[in-house]
Order: C-alpha cells, then structure tokens, then sequence
C-alpha cells in the first residue's frame, strides 16, 4: 500500500515535477549561455580572441560536463535522483557566480570547468525520472516540455545578462544569475517526488533486472542502429546549434550592428516566445504523429522542420541590415528548436528501463564532447583564421555559414532513423 500511495503521489505532481525540472534546465542553459552575450565585453576587458571565446564555451566546459555524465548517470539508475539533480544545481550556480570575480583568461577557464562539473548532474537523471513520469505516448511531449529549458535558459541568459551588463557591467551579470539557482535547487529537493523506476511504462516490462555495466550500456546503444542514427543527428544538429548561440549575439553586434540592449530586450524576447512555440508544437506534432503513423514518423517530423528552416538560417547570416535578419532569425527559431524533445524521447524509448539515465548520459557526453565541445571551438577558430583578410566582422560571418552549411549531414541521420524505426 504504501507503494500504491507513493506511485499515487508522484503521477499527481508530474506536472509540478516537470515544471521544476524544466526550471533547473532553464537555469543550467542560462548559467552555460549568458557568456555569448558578454563576451564581447569580457574579450574587451581581459583581451581574448575568438579561439579563447570558443574554448570558454566550448571545450573546456563540455571536456567535465560530458565525462562526468556517465557516473552520474550511473549513480542515477541506482539512487536518489532528486538529491543528484538539487546538488549539481547548487554547484553549478555557485560556480557561475564565481566566474564574476575572474580577473585573467586562467581564472574565468577554471570557473566555466566548475559549472561544467556542476551541469553534469542535471539531464541524465531528469531524463530518467520524466520517462518514468509519463508513458510512451506522452513522453515526447512531455520532453518538449523540457526542452524549454535550452530555448528559455539561452533567452534569459541573454536578456538578464545582457541588460544588466548595460547598466552594471558583466560581473554583476554573472552574480545576478548565479545565485538564484541555489534557491531552486533547495524547492527541487523539498517538493519533487522520486518516481518508482518504470512507473509509467507497460506492466510487462521488468523494473528488477540486474544492473547494467558501462560496457553494457554503451553496447546496447550502439548495437541498435535507429539510436546511433538518432545520436548521430542530435549530435551534429547540436554542433551547429551550439557554434551559432555562442557566437549569436557576438555575429548580431560585430557583423549587423546590434547592440547588447536591442538584442536583451528585442531580439531575445521574442526569439524566446518563437522557440518556446518550436519546442511545444514540435513535442505535440510529435505526439499526434505517433499516435497515426508510428514512432518512425517523429524522427522524420525533425527532418522535415528543419529542412524548411534551413534556408532561413542562411539568409540570416548572409544579411547585412539588421532590422531584416533580425524577423529571418525569428522565424527560423519557430523550426529549427523542434528536434529536442522527440529525438530524446525517442532514445528513451529505445533504451532498457534499466539503462535509460545511462543511455541518456552516453547520448550526452557524445552531443557535449562532438557538439558543446567543438561547435563554438570550431567557429572562434574558423573566425580568427579568416580575419586577416576579411576583418572582424566578415569572418565571423563566414564562420557561421559554414556551420549552417553542415545542417544535410544531421538530416540524413534523422531520415535513416526513421527508416530504422519503422523497420523494427
């Protein structure tokens, strides 16, 4: 009985639940993204290049968040994943309130590799407990709920840092949202429920299977070509995706000539309202298109979306007025932000009750190494080649170009995945 009644009480929270795991992925993307509306500020201040920037954003915080993932997320699929998740929370918004007392490149180096510390506690166990949460049917839109944390964490981070960073530098950015997220971490802990593992899952399949190894889990994933195609999409999807938002407001302020007040209480607001409607509709289009023809069909929802917002994505980088991207950039938002929640949904269905936080967290160091790790890497170095003779403003244009160019490569992967799933 006391089962029953902690089962009941778990499915009537699941909506607070989500919502407070949603609020702690708004805080890490907030936390991880408030850098590339300061950069431009800090590059200033402690005279960093591009290859600098990138590395801040990129590899030297993905190198720990993405390692790490994986003995969290065993840690996860043996205990408490709230205590995990209210832990990483309170270290990794310490940690970026630190970042604000960085006085050389070394320092603020060392800071962004505490939160990346921090940050590896948070999607693998919150993957975990919103399968558990909602059937298979929901799931994909219950991870498109989620996935508003990456769209709205980006957004706030840009809006709060950049408009406080106007008025008061970017160090008092960095405190101001920092702090807030050791409050968050304390609510997680007193009001999330653990959910039963396999809670919402069909009475057939077995919640008491030994425990999987990492050899094991990294096998079963691999071993199933719908999930490495899935990854592999992901994956390269995020790598462009993570090279465009570290280096977003910096192209919108060198190369258009934006400031960072237009683009914290214009651009991102509503650039926020666009990805929060891409990340519902695509997790809802998701759902209802399961519902019809099958789970293949969502990956191929993905390739669809973002194959119309493709075009819109080159436009925006190629323009030069500002009041012309800027609407090109808007509209993209409202397509190319659908992939999350069904591309993890659907690995979560594919995965092993018992490996669904490991099969998560391999996902993840693979998306943070490949995607985190090199995307902004990659474009502060493409920029600083290119300088010499194209100057700051082109270069970083180019860059970004050629990161959207690599979008066919991710959408082949979502189409064979598709194939793959409909197959089995």
């Amino acid at each position: 009985m006391a089962e029953l009644s902690t089962d009941a009480v778990a499915i009537r929270r699941r909506t607070v639940t989500l919502a407070l795991l949603t609020a702690a992925y708004f805080f890490s993307y907030m936390d991880r993204q408030i850098l590339a509306i300061l950069q431009e500020d800090i590059r200033r201040e402690l005279l960093l290049s591009d290859t600098q920037l990138g590395l801040l954003a990129g590899f030297a915080f993905a190198i720990f968040y993405a390692t790490l993932g994986l003995p969290v997320a065993r840690w996860a699929d043996r205990g408490n994943r709230i205590n995990i998740i209210a832990i990483a929370l309170a270290l990794w918004s310490g940690m970026t309130a630190v970042c604000g007392l960085a006085q050389n490149f070394v320092q603020l180096l060392l800071a962004r590799i505490g939160v990346g510390i921090g940050e590896a506690g948070s999607s693998p166990p919150s993957h975990s407990i919103i399968a558990d949460l909602y059937p298979p049917e929901k799931r994909a839109g219950a991870m498109g709920i989620y996935s508003l944390g990456v769209v709205l964490g980006a957004a706030g981070g840009t809006i709060l840092g950049g408009t406080l960073a106007h008025f008061f530098g970017w160090r008092v950015a960095m405190f101001a949202v920092g702090v807030p997220g050791i409050i968050l971490a304390i609510v997680i802990k007193l009001f999330v429920v653990e959910p039963r593992r396999g809670l919402s899952d069909p009475a057939h399949v077995q919640t008491h299977t030994a425990m999987p190894g990492f050899g094991e889990g990294f096998r079963s994933l691999f071993a199933d070509r719908a999930a490495v195609h899935l990854v592999m999409g992901v994956t390269i999807t995020s790598l462009i995706g993570y090279g465009h938002t570290a280096f977003g407001p910096s192209f919108m302020i060198r190369t258009i000539g934006l400031d960072k007040l237009q683009i914290a209480s214009i651009v991102a607001p509503v650039g926020a309202v666009c990805g929060t409607l891409s990340a519902v509709l695509g997790g809802w289009l998701a759902n209802k298109a399961a519902e019809r023809w099958g789970l293949h069909s969502q990956a191929w929802l993905v390739l669809a979306m973002k194959s119309v917002g493709l075009p819109l994505s080159f436009l925006f980088y190629a323009s030069s007025d500002p009041w012309i991207a800027v609407p090109i950039y808007w509209a993209s938002l409202l397509l190319v932000n659908s992939y999350l929640g069904p591309t993890f949904a659907l690995i979560q269905g594919l995965a092993p009750l018992r490996m669904r936080a490991l099969w998560a967290a391999v996902t993840l160091l693979v998306i943070n190494l490949i995607g985190l790790g090199l995307g902004p890497t990659l474009i502060g170095v493409i920029s600083d080649a290119l300088k010499p003779s194209l100057g700051d403003a082109e270069s970083l244009r180019w860059a970004m170009l050629t990161f959207a160019a690599a979008t066919p490569w991710a959408l082949f992967h979502y189409w064979r995945a598709g194939v793959w799933l409909k197959r089995s």
